[in-house]
């Protein structure tokens, strides 16, 4: 006999036989219910089994808003462990999933099942049809990802965990889409994993130079939905909240995220001389308010070429620094 859960206002219960989970169906059927079977969570008064007689003749189910799944995104629990290298756990409740990048997984309990999907991982494989697939799947080809994303779902009972590591040192920022109105844009090789039914895609840049001269090219990544996301930063973050008119402006790889509602531009840095011999590049990214924005203290493109520079293939020196260069890695024996 199957078992069934319960969802009210985030607060979970279960597992209960069919009898149970009817009568506090019947009782309270403004919720959700999953049971094995489901590739989601169900509004109880759209299961004919919990559905009270009457509702099942008269009840109308709500169609979503214009542009929303009738799905929502499942409600998963976390913790962040780790200060420079960080990595994020996430508790999964029965019949909860979790997608991330191919390669992010930690680890996790044998109770999780993992499946690599075509695509965003946002449609069930009971609903939406090939091409929409393949449409999520092309998004993240624009964003330099891969076709393909892994979905991990707590097939057993009780509570089991799955970790996410970040990439290189930083901080992991969990964002509820939901308090940011739904859209969130970022860097697109910033995101880590998030709740399944966030919609990942393409976030398009209408201005030319800012898509030539942003640091992102014309394109972003767009994540949409009402669930948590988590999204890895370098070094340290800075959060600023930009009131309507607000103007900021800052290094172009420093910008890690932002609300919908703010406008993302660029700009010459100074004259000819400032732009060719300040350091800073020939532009820097312009923000304005209203609405949130996350920086990155350390752009991974500006500690790879750090990386870079100080490689004895290009010249760099393995003397750490001493002004015997070679001679010193001989006399101290740092010759491998």
């Amino acid at each position: 006999m199957s078992q069934w859960y319960l969802s009210y206002d985030g607060q979970q219960t279960g597992p209960m036989n069919q009898a149970e989970a009817s009568r506090q169906a019947q009782s309270s059927p403004n919720g959700y219910a999953w049971r094995e079977g489901f590739t989601d969570w169900v509004p109880i008064t759209q299961i004919a089994e919990l559905a009270r007689p009457s509702a099942k003749a008269f009840a109308v189910p709500t169609p979503p808003p214009a542009g929303q799944s009738a799905s929502r995104a499942d409600e998963i629990d976390f913790k962040i462990f780790g200060a420079e290298m960080q990595f994020v756990e996430v508790e999964l409740d029965p019949g909860e999933s979790a997608v991330a990048e191919a390669g992010a997984m930690m680890y996790k309990d044998p109770s999780i099942a993992m499946e690599t999907v075509f695509g965003d991982g946002s449609q069930s494989s009971s609903t939406g049809g090939f091409m929409d697939k393949l449409l999520g799947a092309g998004k993240r080809l624009l964003t330099g990802e891969s076709l393909f994303m892994t979905v991990f779902t707590h097939t057993g009972s009780g509570k089991s965990h799955v970790a996410f590591g970040a990439p290189y040192p930083g901080n992991i920022i969990p964002i509820s889409l939901s308090s940011v109105g739904g859209c969130l844009i970022c860097q697109k090789d910033s995101f880590l994993c998030a709740a399944k039914g966030v919609a990942i895609g393409i976030f398009l840049q209408r201005k030319i130079l800012t898509g030539l001269f942003g640091g992102e090219g014309f394109v972003m990544q767009k994540l949409e939905g009402d669930g948590k996301v988590f999204v890895h930063a370098g070094g340290t973050v800075v959060e600023r909240e930009l009131a309507a008119g607000e103007v900021l402006q800052a290094d172009t790889g420093c910008v890690v995220a932002f609300e919908s509602s703010v406008s993302f531009n660029i700009e010459q840095a100074g004259n000819i001389k400032t732009a060719l011999f300040g350091g800073e590049g020939l532009f820097f990214a312009t923000l304005q308010g209203p609405g949130k924005i996350w920086l990155q203290s350390l752009p991974f493109s500006r500690l790879a070429g750090r990386m870079l520079q100080a490689a004895p293939q290009r010249g760099g020196s393995k003397g750490e620094g001493s002004l015997l260069g070679s001679l010193g890695d001989l006399i101290d024996g740092d010759n491998r």
